[in-house]
């Protein structure tokens, strides 16, 4: 195996984990920090995890991006809030084959990242994961942990599965963390939609976890009825998804143990919410061809009040 060295931007409940995972399997990896900075330099990451608990004493740790390394592979973990960051940030990664890997929620985002680093390899990647930051460098992961990868190609044409996308998948398969390739990462990015929309607004407009909304039968059934508005959605950019796939997500839903979503947990901790790119986004795609979505759209707008009254 290639030693490849991994920047993470954002290192936080996502990037925290997966890049505490990739340097624990002997992985070359880069921790871009803020408020966290003193704290991990002197301490490192903690991970918890049902998989085990581990401690990382000693990590590669900058305040500053012009500090970093040029990484063979950048991984986008940020929230899409701070993505006004990216065009300072991006740049700074010199190296002609370097990847770029988003790792964030929502649509339209790898479009914008290409703009930022011109010709060089774009991925994205979408995380089924529950996983909390707790404290400093702390991250506690609860559940779950499968990425699905794709390569991104202009206006999300597939783009079928290269070489390099393989070598990305296998190096997170070193560090235990399940993936699945994708051929369209269009249609992915959807498919996470249908349970991110409906999971992360709810959760905020009536706040609860997960598992209140599932055991609720006027929740549960709204929850399913957002569900199939978002595969209308992927229906108007082409884009089918399974009618088994609603029932899978439910499934796995109710076997979750009791979560709140990281919406949720942004607007408890009165941060901005990702409502562009996880609901905006969407809406705009489909709106385009001609195909509007109720429910979601109302959602949206609720969500949108409740970030410009409380969120920070």
């Amino acid at each position: 195996m290639i030693n490849r060295s991994y920047a993470i931007l954002g290192t936080g409940a996502l990037g925290g984990f997966y890049g505490a995972r990739l340097q624990q399997a002997g992985l070359d990896v880069h921790f871009l920090l803020r408020s966290d900075y003193e704290y991990v330099k002197q301490h490192g990451l903690v991970v918890e995890s049902p998989e085990g608990n581990f401690t990382l004493p000693q990590v590669h740790a900058y305040k500053n991006v012009d500090q970093m390394p040029n990484c063979d592979v950048i991984v986008v973990a940020l929230k899409t809030t701070q993505n006004y960051l990216l065009p300072e940030l991006l740049p700074h990664f010199k190296n002609p084959n370097s990847i770029f890997l988003v790792l964030q929620n929502g649509l339209g985002i790898e479009p914008k990242v290409a703009e930022i680093v011109g010709n060089k390899l774009v991925m994205g990647g979408l995380c089924f994961l529950c996983s909390n930051k707790v404290g400093a460098g702390h991250i506690r992961h609860l559940d779950y942990g499968t990425i699905t990868l794709g390569e991104y190609s202009a206006h999300y044409q597939p783009s079928g599965i290269s070489d390099r996308l393989r070598e990305i998948a296998n190096d997170f398969e070193s560090a235990g963390i399940p993936i699945v390739i994708s051929e369209d990462l269009l249609l992915a990015r959807w498919k996470k939609l249908v349970w991110n929309i409906p999971y992360n607004g709810l959760s905020v407009v009536l706040d609860a976890r997960t598992d209140e909304l599932m055991v609720n039968a006027d929740t549960r059934i709204l929850v399913e009825k957002l569900m199939w508005e978002v595969v209308a959605g992927a229906k108007s950019c082409d884009r089918t998804i399974p009618d088994d796939f609603i029932p899978k997500m439910l499934d796995y839903t109710d076997k979750m143990k009791p979560y709140r979503t990281s919406m949720k947990l942004d607007y408890d901790r009165k941060q901005r919410l990702e409502v562009e790119a996880i609901f905006g986004n969407p809406l705009q795609m489909a709106e385009q061809s001609g195909v509007n979505l109720p429910l979601i759209d109302m959602l949206y707008r609720q969500l949108k009040f409740l970030d410009v009254r409380e969120c920070k």
